[in-house]
């Protein structure tokens, strides 16, 4: 069985000429929706189908894309809100400590004292660094940035990631 990994959710139409806006979660849009690119749609209560990009450009914070075959509005309409995926198996072999989101979304986040902080639910990319949105028990969720001097290890096998927080990240701190 194919496994899939998200790349983006059409969120809108863009237009009249058959342009979706789409809210991406991919670190390179520019290779996932280059024009002739093949991504699976999944859309709720239909069997999966393929498109093929036809052109691709940014706009504000979304990537506005269309696709051969859908050269209108009404054509892309019924295509809202599904979910833009790729086969893993389409996946580049990344350097070491590059990580595709899916590996860090859902790891376990330790402080260098050994306690538990929480779970990492979501990746933001505001610009420098991505920052995890790390789920914390009975408390607001806590906002991390990727870089090495808080990240400090990544244990995939173990489902774990080790930080160091500088004091004052933390706004529910003494």
């Amino acid at each position: 069985m194919v496994e899939y990994l998200e790349v983006g959710t059409i969120v809108n139409t863009q237009g009249i000429k058959g342009e979706v806006r789409v809210l991406s979660q991919t670190d390179s849009p520019e290779k996932r929706y280059k024009i002739g690119t093949k991504l699976t749609l999944f859309l709720k209560g239909k069997d999966p189908f393929e498109l093929t990009v036809a052109s691709h450009r940014k706009h504000k914070n979304f990537d506005i894309l269309s696709f051969e075959g859908y050269p209108s509005i009404n054509d892309v309409e019924p295509l809202r809100q599904g979910t833009l995926m790729i086969p893993k198996t389409e996946l580049t072999e990344l350097s070491k400590d590059e990580y595709y989101y899916y590996e860090i979304i859902g790891l376990e986040v330790y402080q260098k004292t050994g306690e538990k902080l929480g779970q990492v639910k979501e990746i933001l990319s505001p610009g420098a660094n991505d920052v995890w949105v790390v789920q914390r028990q009975n408390k607001p969720d806590a906002l991390l940035p990727f870089i090495s001097s808080v990240v400090k290890e990544i244990d995939l096998k173990n489902q774990k990631a080790y930080v160091e927080i500088p004091e004052g990240l933390l706004d529910d701190e003494n």
